[in-house]
């Protein structure tokens, strides 16, 4: 780790001196300036992790100093030195942004101690603000996988509402990535910064459920043995979502619904309201609007959730986004286990396409991971999936071959071939029967890697037929 930089300020030469002595022997990369104006010629020229200054210095006091800091450093924190006589002036540097201060006279242990304090902290905010990027980054819009017709919508519907305050309803099967446009909304938002807060509504038992909502206060109930946040004061300025919203009981969906349209609350055993800035992000794979029906759940709690429904596709109706998503869990798990897998092999690609995907995304995850670490070869072969996917289930073939959910581009190879295997391999008859082109039937063929297959006989189609069937 690189040693810590620290400016000390402070006009009396005595107390500079003194402080930069207890801090070398830290072990820190000590400067001095005497006054704030070189303090701050001093900022320009280098980085600096800490400035310790003086209040009251003669021209620029130590809070100018402490705005210009924050201003041209903001990364850099301030103490301020005080004499005891202006511990007010101090508390007003607090305000102002400075971390903390310290009374002239402290002996070397107080100064190393704050010190220490203050570069922890700094190293803690710089290490969140690292991973607030990664995580921004990890859930933009860029890094969303898909181009189909019907994910492209919800990631255009995503853009338009991220940056609202509005309540979102995200709907769709176990497996369709709800919790990731919850978390694109979030860090696509202006409350990126601040908490993301997940309460799982099925994993908890309904006598639980309220006090992870809302906290309560000790002795509120038996083994209540201390104060406790809920999850709503967690995600204070931030946004709470609520995985599988219709498993939350009857009687706890009234408090809830008051708490979205007040925006407070109360913590069980307490009297004392507790006002509350969170966006609402609700999940379900259930159709709420037959579980209002059925009387399951409440119809106005429904609609203050359902402000901004985000519906997302089954896999089975965006086949075309596979070959996308298999590349990205392949590049991921190549890296978490050291592998290099290329790809699939063609016998594995049509096994991914024609499966029907009950699991949606999350069971194609799980498959690419375990292939990638099972295989012993560069591709991954139909071997290195489950023998659930490698048998099917298929819809059932018809006499013509085509099978529900085949592609567009495997049906049409299939019919190029079968005429030009009924037309003996005469191009210019099986183009005219097709209504194109004999150019664009070359092409095809040159695509099918096929060319040499009728140069001389239809025999050879068919068994190319057969071969690729």
């Amino acid at each position: 780790m690189a040693t810590k930089r620290i400016l000390v300020v402070d006009d009396d030469s005595y107390v500079r001196e003194a402080t930069e002595e207890i801090l070398n022997r830290k072990g820190y990369e000590v400067d001095t300036a005497p006054e704030a104006r070189a303090a701050l010629t001093k900022l320009e020229d280098g980085d600096f992790d800490l400035v310790l200054s003086d209040i009251k210095m003669p021209g620029m006091d130590g809070l100018e100093l402490l705005e210009a800091v924050r201003t041209k450093a903001p990364d850099t924190l301030v103490i301020m030195i005080t004499a005891h006589a202006s511990i007010e002036n101090a508390v007003d540097a607090m305000r102002r942004g400075a971390y903390h201060y310290i009374s002239k006279g402290s002996g070397p242990a107080e100064i190393e101690l704050v010190v220490e304090r203050a570069l922890k902290y700094q190293e803690t905010e710089r290490e969140n603000r690292r991973l607030r990027s990664e995580l921004q980054n990890k859930y933009s819009f860029s890094n969303m996988i898909g181009k189909s017709r019907n994910i492209s919508q919800v990631f255009d519907l995503i853009d338009t509402v991220a940056d609202t305050r509005a309540t979102v309803l995200v709907t769709g099967e176990s497996g369709t990535g709800k919790e990731l446009v919850a978390r694109a909304l979030h860090y696509n938002s202006a409350r990126r910064n601040g908490p993301f807060i997940r309460l799982n509504c099925a994993a908890l038992p309904k006598d639980l459920m309220e006090s992870e909502l809302f906290g309560h206060e000790k002795g509120a109930f038996t083994g209540a043995i201390k104060q406790t946040r809920g999850r709503f004061e967690m995600a204070d300025g931030g946004t709470l979502l609520l995985d599988e919203i219709s498993e939350i009981d009857l009687g706890l969906q009234a408090k809830l619904l008051r708490v979205l349209q007040e925006r407070e609350f109360e913590r069980i055993g307490s009297a004392q309201t507790i006002k509350i800035d969170v966006r609402i992000i609700a999940t379900t794979n259930r159709d709420l609007q037959q579980e209002v029906e059925e009387g399951n759940f409440r119809e106005d709690l429904y609609y203050r959730l359902n402000v901004i429904e985000i519906p997302l596709p089954p896999l089975r109706e965006r086949k075309e986004d596979i070959p996308a998503l298999v590349k990205f869990f392949i590049e991921r798990f190549n890296q978490e286990n050291g592998k290099q897998i290329e790809g699939l092999s063609h016998e594995s690609s049509e096994l991914l396409t024609h499966y029907d995907w009950p699991g949606n995304i999350r069971e194609l995850e799980n498959y690419i991971e375990r292939a990638v670490v099972v295989t012993r070869g560069p591709v991954l072969g139909p071997e290195d999936f489950p023998r659930k996917l490698t048998a099917g289930p298929y819809p059932a073939a018809k006499e013509d071959g085509l099978q529900v959910g085949m592609t567009v581009a495997e049906m049409e190879r299939r019919l190029i071939m079968k005429t030009l295997e009924a037309c003996q391999g005469n191009r210019t008859e099986a183009a005219t029967k097709l209504a194109i082109s004999t150019r664009t039937l070359r092409n095809k063929l040159h695509e099918y890697g096929a060319m040499d297959a009728f140069k001389e006989n239809g025999k050879l189609a068919g068994e190319l037929v057969a071969d690729n069937a």
